[in-house]
């Protein structure tokens, strides 16, 4: 829509420029991955040491079980969480790590695998949970509100390590959109007011793991990706008055990755991952472009520039994840014939490119890949997909989160809360180590002068400046 303006064009012009300038507050880390979905700081005085108690701002005790990031904007901070209420599933069991990465391998570091979701098994429909948003205070780390958004028993069942809190939410500024896969999405304001609350559809997962899609939002719309075992679909809500704008049903299984509204040099896209990746119209979900990218497991979001998305689902043991650089303007059915590596529409290909559950990082015209075990680092030139290096870091045990950067360093921690820094570059250098003693599954989020972690214990926040 075109809306007549009587400014002067040099003042739209310099209005224009100043709103771009300012258009990402220093404290706002409004979605999973951050502000441009890319994990790459931007200025702020952050902390390089972090170990005990030393540059703990505060810290604030966990209740319920989520895997979901935190997000920031402002002077608050946002989790979610489920709590169960009552203990009637005798198969409930403690919170585990999120279960694809260790398909494979269920024994991983000795432990014995967890025990298996029973199709038949209705017991989640006695089993009471709260669904819960909380609202902290990022100064100070005290809890300015908490809302239950839902009590009652889940629509579907889960996984007895997973848990019923996988999303991430997202904010507008405005906002704040809590979507939970078993029970639907809520949209409250700062104060905590619930204004609008919608359900979309909840259906089984495969093996009980859940959903773990976050929602994405752009220019006024919300988007709510489910894939699942019976009715996968993407949804598109109005985010102020929460009607549903279209609705697409997908051909795939259950899914993780979140999906992302990448803005290049030809339009607009909404991209998402499957067996299948495909690119939407975010304003009427027509399909652009679709791309049959294999791998064994959508988790990772893709990362992209202004010329092309780069993108591809975990690998496994028996099955590489193939690494795929999309052009920008592409159109119809872009997969390579004949198992090759390039279409009209797929600039090069890198098979097994080490994907896995953490999302890739592109920083500098380099992508970053974190293997989930072991630490094995593997940087890749994006302009050509030739491999620059491939290297493990010391001491580093299974990664779940997403790697950032940060000053010209590339920084990531595995489930241990041991935290990784490597010099960006072409040549590979670790630089420095830190730690904290909690269980990590959650991407941090960032602010200003402070690094906001999410263990199963506690909430950390971690500054240099009081």
């Amino acid at each position: 829509m075109i809306r007549k303006n009587n400014l002067c064009p040099a003042i739209l012009a310099l209005l224009f420029a100043v709103s771009c300038t300012n258009s990402v507050p220093e404290n706002y880390w409004p979605q999973f991955r951050g502000p441009e979905n890319n994990m790459v700081t931007k200025g702020g005085n952050l902390p390089e040491t972090w170990r005990g108690n030393q540059n703990i701002r505060w810290t604030f005790d966990m209740t319920g079980e989520s895997w979901s990031s935190p997000i920031i904007s402002g002077d608050k901070l946002f989790i979610t969480s489920a709590f169960q209420e009552n203990k009637s599933n005798a198969a409930s069991g403690p919170m585990g790590p999120p279960p694809p990465q260790n398909q494979a391998n269920p024994r991983e570091n000795g432990q014995a695998p967890p025990p298996p979701s029973r199709d038949d098994d209705k017991s989640y429909l006695n089993d009471i949970y709260r669904w819960e948003l909380t609202c902290i205070s990022l100064k100070t780390g005290k809890e300015l509100w908490k809302q239950v958004v839902f009590k009652g028993s889940p629509k579907i069942k889960k996984h007895p390590v997973s848990t019923y809190a996988c999303e991430t939410p997202v904010t507008d500024g405005k906002r704040i959109y809590a979507y939970f896969g078993a029970v639907g999405l809520f949209c409250y304001n700062f104060d905590g007011t619930l204004l609008w609350k919608k359900e979309p559809g909840a259906y089984n997962t495969q093996r009980g793991w859940g959903t773990g899609s976050s929602p994405a939002i752009s220019n006024g719309i919300l988007y709510i990706l489910n894939d699942n075992e019976e009715n996968s679909y993407l949804t598109a809500f109005d985010a102020t008055t929460g009607d549903e704008i279209w609705r697409v049903a997908r051909d795939e299984k259950t899914t993780y990755s979140t999906p992302v509204v990448w803005k290049n040099k030809t339009r607009t896209e909404l991209v998402t991952l499957g067996k299948t990746a495909r690119s939407y119209d975010p304003q009427t979900g027509k399909l652009f472009w679709e791309l049959k990218i294999g791998g064994e497991q959508a988790i990772p979001a893709p990362v992209y520039d202004n010329e092309c998305i780069y993108l591809g689902n975990a690998g496994g043991r028996e099955v590489s994840g193939t690494l795929f650089c999309v052009k920008a303007g592409a159109g119809g059915d872009i997969t390579p014939a004949d198992s090759g590596l390039v279409s009209n529409g797929v600039k090069w290909a890198v098979r097994d490119a080490g994907l896995a559950s953490p999302s890739p990082v592109l920083y500098d015209g380099l992508i970053y890949i974190l293997a989930g075990r072991g630490g094995e680092l593997n940087c890749f030139e994006a302009a050509t997909g030739n491999r620059v290096y491939r290297q493990k870091t010391d001491k580093t045990g299974s990664c779940w989160a997403s790697p950032w950067i940060h000053n010209g360093k590339l920084y990531f921690y595995d489930e241990k809360g041991v935290t990784q820094a490597v010099k960006t570059g072409k040549k590979f250098e670790a630089v420095a180590s830190n730690s904290i003693d909690d269980k990590f599954w959650a991407s941090v989020a960032i602010a200003g002068d402070a690094y906001v972690f999410k263990g199963v214990k506690k909430l950390y926040c971690v500054s240099g400046v009081e």
